[in-house]
């Protein structure tokens, strides 16, 4: 696939079923993550890679820190919390650890990691998989970090779900340029 396609024809892709990515494709697709820009190369971007009963494991997270949130959640949130990780086969979760820097602000460091997980999303997509990000309760959520064993100054900023695309693709309107871009001459 040509890299502009690649890029221009990217959609998120909401039902994804097995096979997912194999260990030697992911190590492709960490690797064009890390490619990310990285203003003074300080690495703030982690990654998780879920499969199997890791979901399970992830499930109960979800369950635990919903409950911190919400002492009150209806049947109805259990289930889709319970259920959130089963979603597809394997689930990318993309942290972000910005380090103190003098010129290298916290928000730069976040947009890198963002950089990382499109990164992912582009390199998924060469390879023949579907994928969405997500984000929702679960994103940007200290109880979650904390389940998840991360240091205090680290955050989950989404969710890359990742399989093999099933189902319709989704209609993607095309934009006109002119209205997103201004050109000064």
């Amino acid at each position: 696939m040509d890299a502009i396609d690649n890029i221009t024809t990217r959609n998120s892709a909401r039902e994804l079923i097995e096979p997912h990515p194999s260990a030697q494709e992911m190590e492709t697709v960490f690797e064009a993550a890390l490619r990310a820009p990285d203003h003074a190369w300080l690495r703030p971007s982690k990654f998780i890679q879920i499969t199997g009963d890791g979901r399970d494991k992830l499930s109960q997270i979800f369950i635990k820190a919903a409950h911190e949130l919400n002492k009150d959640l209806t049947e109805t949130q259990i289930v889709k919390y319970t259920e959130a990780p089963f979603r597809a086969p394997m689930i990318i979760i993309l942290i972000s650890n910005p380090k103190k820097h003098p010129k290298v602000p916290p928000i730069e460091q976040i947009i890198s990691t963002g950089c990382a997980g499109q990164n992912i999303l582009l390199a998924l997509n060469a390879l023949g998989y579907g994928a969405m990000w997500r984000t929702g309760t679960f994103a940007f959520n200290e109880a979650i970090s904390k389940h998840l064993g991360l240091e205090k100054s680290a955050e989950v900023i989404g969710y890359i779900y990742t399989g093999t695309r099933t189902g319709k693709n989704k209609k993607i309107p095309i934009h006109d340029v002119k209205d997103y871009v201004d050109v000064w001459e």
